[in-house]
């Protein structure tokens, strides 16, 4: 299955919540949730009886769309979290906050992870000094993220580091607002990632 290339603010209303795809859209009253609180298409008002599979499926297509990847990728993520040691649906979600296209949003030097995902291909970002332009790339703790010197002085980064200021990163991340970087100080836990994700659930469907 290719990338999907339609509305993504269909893919927020088809889960029932913001995935925050849009950027700054997504805080704004202009929000498709916000203005459409109800699953797209003709019967998108109707009620509809969910099964357990069902129930399953939307939460793991739900992870997949707030991170942007394909099936086959996402399950790949998930045969590697099960082959570590400790929560498999933990493992998951501390893989996909790892990535380099993630943690670039997490710092707030991109609108959203599409948008991220979008300026580490332009090869605007060095990881611990070096270009790196593959979004999934897996970043370690001690690794330093930060804007290469010529995209410093382009109009998208000087507005990047305005909206920064009012940007702060998780906690297992250091964040150098002035030198538009940041450091992976620690693995997330729990507790750092999304609350409104159920893993066990996508856990449960892997399984079956």
């Amino acid at each position: 299955m290719a990338r999907y290339t339609g509305a993504v603010c269909r893919q927020c209303r088809r889960e029932g919540m913001k995935l925050y795809l849009k950027g700054d859209r997504c805080y704004s009253d202009k929000c498709a949730v916000v203005v459409k609180n109800y699953a797209p298409g003709q019967h998108g008002q109707g009620r509809k009886k969910v099964s357990e599979y069902g129930t399953q499926l939307r939460e793991k297509q739900k992870v997949r769309r707030m991170y942007g990847i394909l099936e086959k990728q996402f399950h790949n993520y998930f045969e590697k979290a099960e082959r570590q040691k400790g929560v498999t649906g933990e493992n998951l979600l501390r893989l996909l906050e790892l990535r380099l296209d993630n943690v670039v949003y997490r710092l707030g030097l991109a609108s959203s992870r599409v948008d991220a995902r979008q300026l580490v291909r332009h090869g605007h970002f060095t990881v611990d000094g070096h270009k790196v332009n593959i979004p999934s790339c897996l970043v370690r703790i001690g690794q330093v993220i930060a804007v290469n010197e010529k995209s410093k002085k382009s109009p998208k980064f000087e507005e990047i580091a305005a909206s920064m200021v009012h940007r702060n990163a998780p906690q297992w991340l250091e964040q150098d607002k002035e030198s538009l970087s940041g450091k992976v100080t620690a693995l997330p836990v729990r507790e750092d990632m999304d609350q409104n994700i159920n893993e066990q659930l996508i856990v449960e469907l892997y399984s079956r």
